[in-house]
């Protein structure tokens, strides 16, 4: 435990290029002041959306050349998701991490292609699976060639509108001998709003991080705006960027506890 936890941060989707370099220089310049190893995330596309109105994003290659300048300006790992097979290889030209997103996480042709490009591939677990469940998913990737795994816990479905954390899941995800991350603003989501939005509760994301690294995550996951209420995506559950300095600051004096 004396090794820091890793983290993994961004917007929620590349919303152009200035915001995006801003908010990963920002970001960069926490981490290395704290000796925090940092991975820079936003979805070059958000396919899944509550409504048909909702951003999706400003293009896709567009989008991912926004990613490459922010890894070639500040040397930072590049996490992005993905949602079909034909983009696996086309966003790795990019992306050192493919993430595959919560509903996706049974698709077997997608985490297969996602594994045969040789990248890291970060299987967030469906809010619908148990954490037993994900090993299956593990294992696809692994018999496709790629030992190079993460799984990260975003909350599990709780009723039709909202989502609850079991944190005696992290023993079985785990058991898969692969690194562990907390989503620390998804699993605060409020989904499937009357209002076609999705909700969420930004207050209790210090909360959920405290108890993350206190059971023994290995990375935290979370995304960061400037401004969550003029965020184009998710920002009902972000984590405002000025808050985030200090928040480390308070998980790394629990991890240094233990």
């Amino acid at each position: 435990m004396n090794t820091p936890f890793f983290l993994i941060a961004g917007p929620c989707v590349v919303e152009g290029e200035s915001i995006t370099l801003s908010i990963a220089y920002e970001i960069k310049k926490i981490c290395e002041e704290l000796e925090i190893p940092f991975y820079f995330k936003a979805s070059y596309k958000k396919a899944n959306r509550s409504s048909l109105s909702s951003f999706t994003g400003i293009g896709n290659e567009q989008a991912l050349a926004v990613l490459a300048k922010v890894k070639a300006e500040f040397d930072l790992p590049i996490v992005t998701d993905i949602h079909t097979e034909a983009e696996a290889a086309w966003a790795a030209q990019v992306a050192d991490v493919l993430q595959i997103p919560a509903f996706l996480c049974r698709q077997t042709d997608l985490l297969v292609a996602a594994a045969k490009t040789g990248k890291v591939v970060n299987i967030k677990k469906g809010q619908f699976m148990s954490p037993e469940a994900m090993r299956f998913a593990v294992q696809k990737v692994r018999q496709a060639g790629n030992d190079q795994v993460l799984l990260t816990e975003r909350g599990t479905t709780f009723g039709y509108t909202d989502l609850v954390v079991d944190f005696r899941g992290i023993k079985a995800l785990k058991e898969n001998a692969c690194p562990v991350v907390f989503d620390a603003t998804h699993s605060l989501q409020q989904p499937n709003q009357s209002q076609g939005v999705t909700g969420g509760r930004p207050d209790l994301i210090e909360t959920l991080a405290k108890a993350a690294i206190a059971v023994g995550y290995d990375g935290l996951f979370l995304e960061t705006h400037p401004e969550p209420s003029k965020a184009l995506s998710d920002g009902a559950n972000m984590l405002p960027l000025g808050q985030l300095h200090e928040l480390l600051v308070k998980l790394l004096r629990i991890r240094q506890a233990l």
